[in-house]
């Protein structure tokens, strides 16, 4: 790769930036696998840049929990343990079914149709598990941005990016997807109620399934 080659594949936001964006995409696609140590010098090879930008990089994946640093022995992905885990649900349960009610209390008929047609999107993508993933989340995160508090929905960005290194993420398996899309159907029809506590309850519920299968 050139310098010219990498100044279009890095333009125009700072390089470091640019490669921890690369990183990320190769962490969540699991072409670089959680637990896995990382090869600077072989990456660096492949980007066609120095290692400074490189380590810069690692630094800012490093704040967000998807690597972690080794005294003396470099940089490896990060790797969720069970704790981890049932930790992460626990939060994401709590945040996410508080914004879900917020919304049921406060979103305009459009953007309760605006919801439903994600669902909608979702209910055609069932066999298709890398699609269903990336709207599933739009769907989610959507809910969070109709709440309202930006804090929130900063918080549950952070933490759904550390559910992407679980190696047994609850839609891998097998029916789990069957599920989920029944439960959406559920609290769909509670946010069109406008019933706040069924849809806070039945979000906690989600999230409570959601943990139990990939805890099997």
């Amino acid at each position: 790769m050139t310098a010219d080659d990498t100044a279009t594949l890095f333009a125009p936001r700072a390089l470091y930036q640019q490669v921890a964006e690369k990183l990320r995409e190769q962490i969540f696609n699991r072409e670089l696998e959680p637990g896995s140590w990382i090869d600077e010098q072989k990456l660096a090879l492949d980007y066609g840049i120095s290692r400074t930008p490189l380590r810069e990089a690692l630094k800012v994946l490093a704040v967000e929990g998807l690597v972690t640093m080794k005294v003396r022995r470099g940089a490896y992905v990060t790797e969720m343990s069970v704790d981890d885990v049932g930790q992460v649900y626990h939060l994401l349960r709590l945040l996410e079914s508080d914004a879900a009610a917020e919304v049921a209390r406060r979103a305009t008929d459009a953007e309760l149709v605006e919801l439903q047609q994600l669902h909608d999107l979702l209910e055609t993508q069932a066999s298709q598990r890398d699609a269903f993933f990336k709207t599933n989340e739009q769907f989610h995160l959507r809910i969070l941005e109709l709440a309202g508090n930006r804090w929130t929905r900063q918080i549950v960005i952070d933490l759904r990016k550390m559910m992407k290194l679980n190696r047994h993420h609850s839609l891998f398996k097998q029916g789990r997807i069957a599920e989920s899309l029944a439960e959406h159907r559920e609290m769909m029809a509670a946010l069109q109620r406008r019933d706040a506590a069924e849809v806070q309850r039945l979000t906690q519920l989600h999230f409570t399934n959601g943990l139990a299968a990939a805890a099997q």
